[in-house]
């Protein structure tokens, strides 16, 4: 009896679980062998956390007001400049290949943006621990679990925005020019050096920032002996955990999109 070869849509058909774990294990090893990375990553956010709070000690903001600011400075830098490695991929041809993979889609995307994810998250995280032994913070055990799990979902939308410009860039020049103007801002805007309750053109602008929630409820969760901001002053924290989850959700859809797309040039 002749054995029936499988038809072109069952040759197709790959699982997508272990395309995301190869993925997201490729980018978290790529990223701990560059030892530079790691410890630049880490390095700068210390620095600003200091230099700011010292700065502004004489409008009592101290330490613990730049804190979830400075956790979301982390997520936000080491989240979209992990996905510069989509720009390397494309460059040594392993993107293409993926591409051309009997596989999903999504599960390319997912597992680039998970490994992403994972490496800011895993920082933020090492960051969480230094405030929790020197700052006195008094959040309870689940509160902090409900703080990393935000985090993850603030990386994860972070990461698919990266994807999302590194996808139409072919230099990781004209991707660092891109970053460099587009990130402050979006730092500066997100609650993180300025009082929610100020009265001000910069607070009203950020509340059309979507980091503006992920850093508002990272301040919910994180509390400390020397409380300098009031809660009131916030978003609730279920518009804070709406707003993050569709930020996520919104990227996320969009990065899938655009990978379907063929590109030869700059984003400009």
């Amino acid at each position: 009896m002749t054995k029936e070869c499988p038809s072109s849509e069952e040759a197709a058909v790959v699982p997508a679980a272990p395309v995301i774990g190869t993925l997201a294990q490729r980018e978290l090893v790529r990223f701990f062998r560059q030892r530079n990375r790691v410890i630049g990553a880490l390095v700068q956010p210390i620095m600003f956390w200091l230099l700011f709070s010292a700065g502004l000690q004489g409008n009592n903001l101290g330490h613990t007001f730049f804190f979830p600011g400075t956790l979301a400075m982390i997520l936000l830098f080491t989240a979209i400049f992990a996905t510069i490695s989509i720009i390397e991929d494309r460059r040594e041809g392993f993107l293409q290949s993926v591409l051309v993979a009997p596989a999903p889609q999504w599960a390319m995307v997912l597992g680039k943006v998970l490994g992403g994810a994972l490496i800011a998250l895993l920082q933020a995280m090492l960051f969480l621990a230094l405030g929790w032994l020197t700052l006195g913070m008094t959040s309870s055990v689940v509160q902090l679990l409900l703080a990393v799990v935000l985090m993850g979902v603030i990386a994860i939308a972070l990461t698919a925005l990266g994807f999302i410009i590194a996808w139409r860039m072919d230099s990781t020049q004209g991707f660092h020019a891109i970053m460099s103007v587009f990130l402050f801002p979006m730092w500066l805007l997100s609650g993180s050096l300025f009082p929610p309750d100020a009265a001000n053109w910069i607070t009203w602008i950020s509340r059309f920032n979507p980091l503006t929630y992920g850093v508002a409820g990272l301040r919910y969760y994180l509390r400390f002996r020397v409380e300098t901001i009031s809660l009131n002053a916030l978003p609730s924290l279920t518009a804070c955990w709406l707003a993050t989850i569709a930020f996520a959700a919104i990227m996320f859809m969009l990065a899938w999109r655009i990978a379907g797309t063929r590109t030869t040039g700059d984003l400009l």
